[in-house]
């Protein structure tokens, strides 16, 4: 039997390497700071092979698309269950989901084949919007439950010994306006650069395509788990794409 101590300890653990991923995340995508990112590694220059490259990259996201997908489905926490401890679950979810992270930044091959540039007030609007997506994305975390998502309100409720409470359907503030607002910080975060370079597309085109598919999986499950609440939820708001106007909605959130 796994102890309480350990478990807490565990999730600390994930929780610690999550943030180390999330903000060289911010250097690597945006090309500050770190000593690689998505455009510029120590040894500059444009690739070898550029097939290689290519391919290299596309098995890295593949690698975490598969990771993510898989261990998100119940069917896979069902199956995990047997032999994993459930205020585990999610804290091995973001472990593994850091790890293959930090292996993306470290074997990512940069491709700086200029697509487009920009300059003046065009790349300054560029490099908000930029920014509003992650703080969107991180916002947006905060908005549902930071702690739940990440694994250390599972740990900290085993750490007391009582039950983990059920969860409840609520859409906070920009729920409001789009079903999907973590995803939607991503994707601004990924696509506003004032210098997009083949690599940068490639990565924004790969992580697009894997969003948009895996979000009919999870839409899938919302309405496995919370029935026609979330089907009239799916009716008043967007997915991705925020709304001019906005109709009255229902009250309730996916998690």
């Amino acid at each position: 039997m796994v102890s309480r101590a350990l478990i807490l300890l565990y999730a600390l653990v994930s929780y610690a390497l999550f943030t180390i991923s999330f903000l060289y995340s911010l250097g690597f995508v945006g090309n500050y700071v770190v000593p690689k990112s998505i455009d510029k590694s120590i040894d500059a220059g444009p690739p070898s092979n550029l097939a290689a490259a290519i391919i290299v990259n596309l098995l890295l996201m593949s690698l975490f698309a598969i990771q993510h997908s898989i261990m998100a489905r119940p069917a896979f926490k069902r199956w995990s269950a047997k032999f994993l401890p459930a205020s585990c679950q999610r804290s091995t979810y973001v472990l593994l989901s850091s790890l293959i992270l930090l292996l993306l930044f470290w074997q990512w091959r940069p491709i700086p084949t200029p697509i487009w540039q920009t300059s003046g007030r065009a790349a300054w609007l560029l490099i908000a919007v930029h920014w509003l997506g992650w703080l969107i994305a991180f916002a947006s975390t905060h908005m549902i439950d930071h702690f739940d998502l990440f694994g250390l309100r599972q740990a900290l409720v085993a750490w007391r010994g009582t039950e983990m409470p059920s969860q409840s359907f609520r859409t906070p503030l920009l729920y409001k306006i789009v079903r999907h607002p973590l995803m939607l910080g991503f994707l601004l975060a990924f696509w506003a650069t004032p210098e997009m370079t083949a690599g940068h597309l490639l990565f924004a085109l790969a992580n697009t395509a894997y969003i948009l598919v895996a979000l009919q999986f999870e839409e899938r499950d919302l309405i496995a788990e919370f029935g026609a609440t979330y089907q009239d939820y799916r009716r008043h708001v967007p997915m991705l794409v925020p709304r001019l106007f906005v109709r009255r909605q229902t009250e309730g959130a996916p998690r």
